[in-house]
């Protein structure tokens, strides 16, 4: 797109030269041909009436008509009844003349080299050339600019659509000062936000329905059994058969779940975590350093986990931008590797130095709609829609400083992790992240039981809520 559109600009300046250079050249040149004529014809005047000043005298004084001969020209002076005279040596084979009649009788001739016209003409000739060159340097430059300014909101907006198409519903502040594409823009920002409350009650209503039916089933399930010890016999064979199609019944609601949850995850693959957080980096690093503020992340080396990276990478930095937006100091991700075993789990946490969440928000922080400055609200509990469709989980581990872990499945090819400290930022041996290990406690669980493994990497978010 960006090669069409500076291509297209750059044939309309080539057409403008071509229309207007090539007369320009051609105009110019027979100008400097006019110029030159009025210039001998101007001076042959000149010579015309000191020669009739003296006419009184026999001799004319040739030394007086001198200043009056340009530079390698000649002065040829014809009068009836006198000498022909001249000034100047011969200007060679090719001359440039001009010649006037006097009044009294007689012809001026003033010639001069016709290299001293093609000398000027070339010179207008370059001169014309100068400036049709600027004009396409110029112009080359305006077509770039423009095509950067039209290219690049589309290719933004394109990549927005196609994030909206994969499942990404946040809304982007991000304008570009064209009407048309900020009226997209605002289309997409609308129709995430339509499409995410959409989904969310879609979601909500399936997870109300499915735990009521479960519910139901289970308190059906115990009238039966306690009619199960009927005296009459037949009574309680229909009593075990509605037993076993209650079984039945509940066997599909899980197989219908499972398949559901299955489906969502089937983008899953096994992924090399340390390069999913060097993008991160690579995203949002510029923007905390902005606001004089640091990120660093610790990782073990080659540690594997089970996701889909643009889930991942969007779920990670909806929290990073969280601690942008309303956090303060250093951010950090900081990656804990589990002890093995089955279930474990690779705990991702991000916190930082802010004043964290209110009490009264904590227990619904990751729900849609809840947030404390003036943003959507959509961005956490898509967060954890995200880490939860690939099988993981997302909790508010600690409210103040606020300490957020995603719990990620280990890669069943993963290997023991190779611990290697160091930093990209700062200085070696050293690390910026905020102090998670208070949140991490002796939790529950493989996933909490886990080593620290620092590998600085660089870091960045997306949009969220706190």
């Amino acid at each position: 797109m960006r090669r069409r559109v500076l291509l297209s600009i750059l044939l309309v300046i080539a057409a403008t030269v071509l229309t207007l250079g090539v007369p320009l050249s051609i105009i110019s040149w027979r100008v400097v041909d006019d110029l030159m004529q009025r210039d001998l014809a101007t001076r042959l005047e000149s010579v015309a009436a000191s020669i009739a000043n003296q006419a009184a005298s026999s001799d004319i004084d040739l030394g007086q008509l001198a200043a009056a001969v340009p530079a390698g020209g000649r002065l040829d002076i014809r009068m009836a009844g006198r000498i022909d005279q001249s000034i100047g040596a011969p200007p060679g084979e090719q001359t440039y003349s001009e010649q006037l009649v006097m009044a009294g009788g007689g012809l001026l001739r003033l010639s001069v080299p016709q290299e001293y016209l093609r000398n000027e003409q070339w010179t207008a000739l370059a001169l014309v050339a100068a400036a049709i060159g600027l004009s396409v340097v110029v112009g080359t430059g305006v077509a770039l600019l423009t095509a950067r300014r039209l290219v690049t909101p589309l290719t933004d907006v394109a990549r927005r659509a196609a994030r909206l198409g994969s499942g990404d519903f946040r809304t982007f502040q991000r304008r570009y000062g064209v009407a048309e594409l900020d009226r997209v823009a605002d289309v997409l920002d609308s129709s995430a936000q339509d499409i995410a409350a959409l989904i969310g009650r879609e979601r909500d209503l399936a997870g109300d329905i499915s735990h009521q039916l479960r519910t139901r089933l289970t308190g059906l399930r115990l009238r039966l059994e306690e009619l199960a010890d009927h005296p009459d016999p037949q009574v309680a064979e229909e009593v075990r058969e509605a037993l076993d199609q209650t079984d039945r019944l509940v066997t599909v609601v899980d197989d219908l779940l499972a398949n559901a949850r299955s489906e969502r995850a089937s983008g899953a693959s096994e992924i090399t975590l340390v390069d999913e957080l060097a993008e991160i980096e690579a995203e949002w690093g510029p923007a905390l350093r902005e606001q004089g503020r640091t990120l660093s992340v610790r990782c073990p080396r080659d540690i594997q986990v089970r996701a889909t990276p643009g889930r991942l990478r969007e779920a990670i930095a909806v929290l990073v931008d969280n601690s942008l937006r309303h956090g303060a100091g250093a951010v950090g991700i900081t990656v804990r590797t589990p002890t093995r075993g089955p279930g474990s789990m690779v705990v991702l946490e991000v916190a930082d130095e802010g004043k964290g969440i209110p009490d009264a928000l904590v227990a619904h922080v990751f729900d849609r709609g809840i947030s404390t400055a003036s943003s959507t609200g959509i961005g956490l509990g898509l967060a954890r829609a995200f880490v939860e469709a690939d099988g993981g989980r997302l909790e508010l581990r600690r409210a103040a400083p606020p300490v957020f872990a995603i719990f990620l499945a280990i890669g069943r090819d993963a290997q023991a992790p190779e611990i290697v400290a160091g930093r990209v930022e700062g200085d070696a041996g050293q690390s910026t992240v905020p102090s998670a290990e208070s949140a991490v406690g002796s939790g529950s669980g493989s996933a909490e039981s886990a080593t620290q493994a620092p590998v600085d990497v660089p870091v960045s978010p997306s949009a969220g809520k706190r």
